[in-house]
């Protein structure tokens, strides 16, 4: 499951970062002491878990979870126990009292791990091509032909074996289309298939001859879909 830290606090965000290190099934993208900034990351991201602080600065955890259109999973830790009710309200996987051990947050996350696998196995099989609005029609994409794809501003390219496909749609738009366990998104401005990457160098990776930046923020979350390779 990929998961974020977002906790004002420097020692839990570490102590959390441990815990996950320790935990297989979970896939830490980024960590954030800052709520606003914590936002921006998961509007531009597939997250599947947060494990969310309630009491922070200007925005607490709850009013967080509440202005996302589409929440991810969520595990509450917190020093204070009055939020508990409200946090089951938002469903809440669970509830983690400040200061918990691993094993206690090793059982909130096979909970998470439960209710991911259901709704795995209740999606509808993977089809082997999308659909994008190109040129006044549209056109059908053979998923395997995709090299890469390039976000300009509100449009994309999709780079496939033939020639490139301009659209209108966002790269988060696209992400949610295609298959979460070949496809990964490396950069602010590019998404590529694990499968065509050539070669991994200095912040950079190659796709047919062409060389894509690795953005610092994506570079984890790259490097653990490669090994699962």
């Amino acid at each position: 499951m990929r998961c974020i830290i977002i906790d004002d606090e420097p020692f839990a965000i570490e102590l959390i970062t441990f815990y996950v290190q320790q935990t297989p099934m979970l896939n830490l993208l980024g960590s954030f002491s800052d709520a606003n900034h914590a936002i921006d990351f998961i509007q531009n991201h597939e997250i599947d878990l947060l494990f969310l602080d309630i009491q922070m600065p200007h925005i607490n955890g709850i009013q967080l979870l509440k202005s996302l259109d589409k929440p991810p999973m969520v595990i509450f830790s917190t020093a204070f126990n009055e939020y508990a009710v409200e946090g089951f309200e938002l469903e809440a996987i669970d509830y983690l009292l400040k200061p918990f051990d691993i094993k206690r947050f090793q059982k909130a996350v096979k909970k998470a791990d439960e209710l991911f696998s259901l709704k795995k196995a209740a999606e509808p099989q993977t089809v082997p091509f999308i659909f994008v609005k190109a040129d006044y029609q549209m056109l059908k994409i053979n998923i395997s032909s995709i090299l890469f794809i390039e976000g300009w501003d509100d449009y994309i390219k999709i780079y496939v074996s033939d020639k490139p496909i301009l659209t209108l749609m966002s790269l988060k738009s696209i992400m949610e289309q295609l298959p979460h366990q070949e496809f990964v998104r490396v950069h602010r401005s590019y998404i590529v298939p694990i499968k065509k990457i050539e070669s991994v160098g200095n912040k950079v990776i190659k796709i047919a001859s062409k060389e894509i930046p690795v953005g610092s923020t994506y570079a984890e979350s790259l490097y653990h879909l490669m090994n699962k390779k």
